[in-house]
C-alpha cells in the first residue's frame, strides 16, 4: 500500500468517526441522566445504568405479548389515578433512567405532559414490571432490582419463560432495608393484594402466543 493510500485511508476512517453521533463517545466518568433525557437520536428503547447507555436487544413474540398482556390486565383491575404505561424512562438519581418494560404511574404524573416526559422514581411509580430477554437476565435479575428499591419504588415484578410458562416473582420493598424481599413466585395466576387487588391469569396468557 503506497502512503497516499493510506493516508486516503485514514483520512476516512477519521471522517467517518467524526460523523459518529456525540452519544458514540461518552464524557469522563459516563453520563448523567440530566444529560441522557437530553440526547437526541438515540435508538428507541435506550436506557441509562449506571452512567452507561444500554441498548434494548430486538423482543420475542413471547416478550411482546407478556408484557402487552400484563399491561392491559393492570389497565383494567388499577383504581382511579393509576395507569400502566410501557417503556416509558424512569429516572431514579443522577445516573440511572432505566425504561421498565412495564409501570405503573399516577394520572398526576401523566398530566405533567411536555414533549420528552418521563417518570421520577419518587411519587410518581408505584410497580415496575420487567419480562426478561436473554440479553437482560442480569440487569433485570440483579442490577435493575437493586436500582428499584434503592429509588424507594415500592413494587418490583420480575416475569421469565420457564419451561414454557409464564412465571412472575413479586417483590415488596423492606423501606428499612432499601431493598426487594424475597418474592412471592406465581405460576398459572398471579393474585395479589399490593399495590391493590390484582388477579392476572397466566395460563390463559400462555395459551395466547
Amino acid at each position: 500500500m503506497s502512503t497516499e493510500d493510506a493516508d486516503e485511508g485514514a483520512g476516512i476512517i477519521l471522517a467517518s468517526v467524526e460523523s459518529l453521533p456525540d452519544w458514540v463517545r461518552p464524557p469522563a466518568g459516563g453520563f448523567t441522566a440530566d444529560h441522557f433525557l437530553r440526547i437526541r437520536g438515540l435508538p428507541r428503547q435506550t436506557e441509562l445504568i449506571d452512567g452507561a447507555l444500554v441498548f434494548a436487544a430486538p423482543q420475542t413474540l413471547w416478550h411482546s405479548c407478556v408484557k402487552h398482556l400484563i399491561g392491559e390486565d393492570l389497565r383494567r383491575q388499577a383504581p382511579d389515578g393509576l395507569i400502566p404505561v410501557s417503556g416509558m424512562t424512569v429516572k431514579l438519581d443522577d445516573r440511572q433512567a432505566p425504561a421498565p418494560d412495564v409501570a405503573l404511574v399516577t394520572l398526576e404524573a401523566c398530566r405533567r405532559g411536555g414533549p420528552d416526559l418521563y417518570f421520577f422514581s419518587r411519587g410518581d411509580v408505584r410497580l415496575v414490571v420487567e419480562v426478561v430477554l436473554p440479553d437482560s437476565e442480569i440487569r433485570d435479575r440483579d442490577v435493575k432490582p437493586r436500582r428499584y428499591a434503592a429509588a424507594g419504588i415500592p413494587h418490583f415484578w420480575r416475569v421469565e419463560d420457564v419451561g414454557d410458562r409464564t412465571v412472575v416473582f413479586v417483590h415488596e420493598l423492606d423501606h428499612a432495608a432499601r431493598s426487594y424481599g424475597p418474592p412471592s413466585v406465581h405460576r398459572g395466576r398471579l393474585k395479589v393484594t399490593v399495590p391493590f387487588d390484582i388477579e392476572i391469569d397466566l395460563a390463559a396468557i400462555d395459551a395466547r402466543w
